[in-house]
């Protein structure tokens, strides 16, 4: 007989996995345990650091992985920008944004100071080959202090016209050189982080992908959205493909249509020069707005690896009907915020920020209307919105779906369907979603976070808002008076 204090456990069904013929027992003293492997130790070379990415972006997101565990002890930062200031400045800098915008404000002491004891700044000229030499000498020294073993990640929070000069410049000083290509004994491996937008079209942006190339493998490159690092867009693919209620209907006979709305509440925030050349479709609808609509609309990837994604998501863009002149006028509108209140708080008109041109019409909201001619998505419209000085922060997704009878009868009491809404952040780095019923709501995460993260591892009012829409082949925005609302 066993032993009095023996208990024996049935094994059920749901507790038995394995897809290769083998059976697996789930071990239950792994539930909630974190399995993400943490990054070998590396020192991150942020090129712009005094900028407002590092500031309000990139510290946070730094200081929140390091809070969660998910960063080696050994881990460094080397701030790398052309103003004078001192370590010590930096390092406050850093903690002003960290304060001001981590979800995890304020800054805990004690992660503070392990933390910023790995922060350092090298001044100097982007196009100055005296500073990159300089820069060598500084890593070469926290690979002795730190323990950093020659790992480097090269994070080029700039405008994408310094990209060719930065990059030629770490060729030249031998900090794109990884493993046995290093002059030296020392091994470890190089990589480099480019943001949006990537070019400024077509054109521009094969030239920067050759100009990056001529010094970078393509292995070492990572051109990152960070709006794929939301919680909602990682496992948007999952909720499809691994669910049996929804992927049956995902398609035009179920769907009516689908609108993808990306909205601020804030204006340009400072960045009037960069936002002036950028504007709304660029900075959001070509790559964050498509990257959502491809993630909804893709079909199954033969794996779920970096490659296939690419390729079913490009048959979605491939798939989106080209517009005409007329069509671009019938299916767009652009326009610019002007003066007004949003959230109790007062907000000047786009052309009287700081660095706008006071005559731009660079727009700061638009709303398009796409097709995928396809035959999942034949007639299914797609709702593309995105806008600045919105007068509510929202990130959503929602699918509309098509009534199945006529008649008044209906559960919810209403004519029209409701639909079903995918929205909202969700703090912390830790890959997991929260469930809701209907309307299902799934939080988003820490984007930035898991974006710095993955690569080092590897892997009130109705707002200030004036419409106008460009009639001229969707090129003009007309004249955004104080207070002028009109649709043409």
């Amino acid at each position: 007989m066993p032993p009095a204090s023996t208990t024996v456990v049935p094994v059920l069904p749901e507790q038995v996995a394995g897809g290769d013929g083998a059976r697996h027992i789930a071990n239950p003293l792994r539930e909630g345990l974190r399995l993400e492997r943490i990054p070998e130790p590396c020192t991150m070379v942020i090129c712009g650091a005094t900028g407002d990415l590092t500031v309000r972006k990139l510290g946070p997101a730094l200081y929140n992985l390091m809070l969660g565990g998910f960063l080696p002890p050994e881990f460094s930062v080397v701030g790398f920008a052309r103003r004078p200031i001192s370590d010590d400045d930096f390092r406050e800098l850093l903690r002003q944004g960290i304060d001001q915008y981590s979800r995890n404000r304020p800054v805990k002491p004690s992660v503070w100071k392990s933390f910023s004891q790995g922060i350092e700044y090298h001044a100097g000229d982007f196009g100055d080959p005296d500073s990159y030499t300089d820069l060598v000498k500084r890593l070469d020294r926290i690979d002795r202090d730190r323990g950093t073993a020659g790992n480097r990640l090269i994070y080029l929070a700039v405008p994408p016209t310094l990209y060719p000069e930065i990059v030629k410049q770490l060729g030249a000083a031998g900090l794109a050189e990884t493993g046995e290509e290093r002059r030296d004994a020392k091994r470890g491996w190089v990589r480099v982080i480019v943001e949006k937008p990537f070019g400024s079209d077509i054109g521009s942006a094969q030239k920067l992908n050759r100009e990056i190339g001529e010094v970078f493998r393509e292995s070492q490159i990572y051109r990152i959205d960070h709006y794929l690092g939301k919680e909602t867009v990682q496992n948007l693919a999952v909720f499809r493909f691994g669910n049996g209620l929804f992927e049956p209907i995902w398609n035009r006979r179920y769907i009516d249509s689908v609108q993808i709305t990306v909205a601020e509440t804030v204006g340009v925030e400072g960045r009037g020069e960069f936002y002036d050349q950028t504007g709304a479709l660029r900075d959001i609808v070509q790559n964050h707005a498509l990257q959502l609509m491809t993630m909804f609309a893709m079909e199954p990837p033969v794996e779920f690896l970096a490659s296939d994604l690419r390729d079913e998501k490009l048959k979605v863009l491939r798939a989106v009907k080209p517009m005409t002149v007329a069509d671009v006028a019938d299916n767009i509108v652009r326009g610019q915020y002007v003066s007004g209140w949003v959230e109790g708080h007062k907000v000047h008109a786009y052309r009287d920020e700081p660095e706008v041109d006071p005559e731009s019409e660079t727009e700061t909201f638009v709303a398009l209307k796409l097709s995928i001619d396809s035959w999942r998505w034949a007639g299914v419209p797609f709702y593309l919105r995105t806008g600045k000085a919105m007068p509510t922060r929202v990130t959503e997704i929602a699918v509309q779906f098509r009534r199945e009878h006529p008649g008044r009868a209906h559960p919810t009491g209403r004519r029209d369907p409701a639909p079903l809404r995918r929205e909202g952040p969700r703090p912390g780095p830790a890959d997991s979603q929260r469930e809701h019923g209907l309307p299902l709501r799934i939080e988003l995460c820490g984007r930035f976070a898991r974006c710095v993260r993955d690569a080092p591892a590897g892997r009130d009012d109705r707002g200030p808002l004036a419409l106008h829409a460009g009639r001229r082949g969707g090129a003009g925005l007309g004249d955004p008076r104080p207070g002028a609302a009109r649709l043409d």
